[in-house]
């Protein structure tokens, strides 16, 4: 099959690309990034006989061009949006984020119907739940749109919202690994579960076992925990950093030496609906990553990971 990525040189797209290549797909790349800005080396592991990507220079502020590219889809994945980074940091404005994230969103989905794709998945955040922000508002009214094309023209749309999955090896927000440990470590989900999401919804979708027609489905995407709900409620009864403790011990001497916050009380989300729609089985957690932080220690294991490397 042929699927459509936005926002394709993104982190996600990047590591989106090479499963779906290795699963017999054919992802078709479509971003603002320059082409002529691929890494000398991008073809060198291709394994003959499998997919590409097909790379597509592009906007999807550009109705006619992102029409012309979406023909022979099959399935597109719509990333392409700023984040609430770019919010943070103050780097966008009120306007670009209702022109990208909500008038780009119309878009796809309209040129997606022009062109006969039923099938969506739209990457959307938990920060709709802060609805009055920038960033949140305009996810909400992007899934707006999501829900009355699926309503009204009958397609098959996944609504995914992930929490914040910017990867620890960006270092254009994360200077080193321990900055996004100490993030992670809040309650966090790592891209890779993102990508399993999107990949298993690719799967439901293609299977066409599936009731979404005229109703979409909305699936919130965290990690996985060691932490229990009891231990959610009675955080560090015993004292700071007696819930850490108790389940990772062997990791409390090098986790303290390296300046990671022990007694930050995570916040978990419900996957429940997640699990059984699209068989979600979130695999990072807290131990992967204290794991890879005594391995690693503040570099990590990504030092030589790059974004946008194809």
């Amino acid at each position: 099959m042929k699927i459509f990525l936005t926002g394709g040189r993104g982190d996600l797209g990047q590591m989106l690309c090479t499963s779906l290549i290795g699963m017999g797909h054919t992802p078709v790349v479509f971003d603002i990034l320059p082409t002529d800005r691929l890494r000398p080396d991008n073809t060198s592991t291709h394994v003959p006989g499998t997919p590409i990507p097909e790379l597509i220079e592009g906007s999807i502020l550009d109705r006619e061009q992102l029409r012309s590219a979406l023909q022979g889809i099959d399935i597109v994945v719509h990333i392409a949006a700023w984040h609430g980074i770019h919010e943070f940091r103050k780097e966008k404005s009120v306007y670009d984020f209702f022109d990208l994230n909500v008038g780009g969103t119309f878009n796809v989905f309209q040129c997606a119907l022009e062109n006969g794709i039923k099938n969506i998945i739209f990457i959307s955040s938990t920060s709709i739940d802060d609805r009055y922000g920038i960033y949140g508002h305009s996810k909400i009214l992007g899934e707006e749109i999501a829900s009355a094309y699926a309503h009204r023209h009958g397609m098959n749309v996944i609504t995914l919202r992930p929490r914040a999955f910017i990867p620890p090896w960006n270092k254009s927000v994360y200077s080193n690994f321990m900055e996004w440990c100490q993030w992670f470590t809040k309650g966090a989900v790592h891209i890779s579960d993102v990508s399993q999401a999107v990949l298993k919804s690719v799967d439901l979708l293609a299977s066409k076992n599936h009731a979404l027609q005229n109703a979409p489905v909305f699936l919130t995407v965290d990690g996985a925990y060691q932490y229990t709900d009891k231990d959610l409620d009675n955080w560090d009864a015993d004292g700071p950093s007696s819930t850490f403790k108790r389940h990772y011990a062997q990791f409390y001497d090098v986790a303290t030496k390296l300046g990671l916050d022990t007694a930050t009380k995570p916040k978990k989300l419900d996957i429940t609906e997640t699990q059984r729609v699209i068989n979600y089985k979130p695999l990072y957690s807290m131990k992967t990553m204290l794991l890879e932080l005594k391995k690693y220690g503040l570099a990590g294991p990504y030092r030589d990971r790059e974004s946008n490397s194809f």
